[in-house]
């Protein structure tokens, strides 16, 4: 990348961060505040040595504090949008339910204990419950968005930008509502106990079937969507098909972890290597 390109790459990113701010202020410093957190948290991967289920005990916190912040901001800049919609009780629903969560799962996480389906004590299972509640009413909140941009009209937006938000929105609340799954089994893995991996950042299991691919690939529509309809294909047609996919794409790596089957499985990689 050329010195000239960077510059304007890193001028519309700043031009972005000024306009996200205007649109969503309340939305914007929320957002930083858990991007830096999140930072923090990998941070804390590196130079500690606490670990729950067999990975560092703070890779849960930042996944969940980097993903509250893409949230943010995407719904602080796709709410701009809507006509006659009160963003104020929207954002401070999104401030201090998922800024409990986030507050609660690193407490949890410095102490080498688990914060989702930990019902081990009787606060532990309060809290659970609450963060259970939390999540629920802004998905819900969220699925009103939705609603929203499925009845208003846009005159001012590209056609193929808008069914992007609408099916990133739709898609995100249909597998946000997959934790409902895993709390109901009080596990996210199926054929072991909270199976995890050293894969990646994601700890996604290697060997059973991993709720949290699918929950993970679902409820980020909310930013691939309309950022490939936006900047990539400019198109109706294309846009529909591919919100098509992706969806599918959700739910197939949802049966396939159902059936117990990880969705990476570096075994069996290595067996057809050493055939071949």
């Amino acid at each position: 990348m050329s010195v000239e390109n960077l510059l304007k790459n890193i001028q519309s990113l700043l031009s972005f961060l000024s306009e996200l701010k205007i649109r969503n202020e309340q939305l914007f410093y929320f957002g930083l505040i858990c991007l830096g957190i999140a930072v923090l948290f990998l941070t804390l991967t590196k130079t500690t040595s606490v670990q729950v289920h067999g990975v560092n005990a703070w890779y849960k916190p930042f996944k969940f504090a980097f993903s509250i912040f893409l949230f943010a901001w995407a719904m602080g800049w796709y709410c701009h949008y809507l006509t006659d919609f009160n963003v104020t009780p929207f954002n401070w629903t999104i401030i201090l339910l998922l800024g409990f969560e986030i507050l609660y799962i690193a407490f949890q996480a410095g102490k080498g204990q688990l914060s989702h389906f930990n019902i081990s004590t009787p606060s532990y299972s309060s809290l659970y419950t609450l963060m259970g509640i939390a999540a629920t009413l802004v998905t819900l909140y969220t699925a009103y968005v939705a609603l929203l941009f499925f009845t208003q009209s846009f005159p001012n937006l590209p056609v193929y930008y808008v069914w992007a938000i609408r099916f990133g929105i739709l898609i995100f609340v249909i597998f946000s509502f997959e934790g409902f799954l895993m709390s109901s089994q009080m596990n996210h893995s199926v054929g072991g106990l909270n199976d995890n991996s050293n894969w990646f950042i994601v700890g996604w299991s290697k060997t059973v079937g991993d709720l949290r691919v699918s929950h993970f690939i679902g409820m980020h529509a909310l930013q691939v969507l309309p950022f490939l309809s936006y900047y990539v294909f400019k198109n109706t047609k294309a846009t529909l098909i591919v919100s098509l996919l992706y969806g599918i794409l959700a739910a197939l790596s949802l049966v396939q972890a159902l059936q117990g089957k990880p969705i990476f499985s570096p075994k069996k990689t290595e067996n057809k290597v050493s055939k071949e």
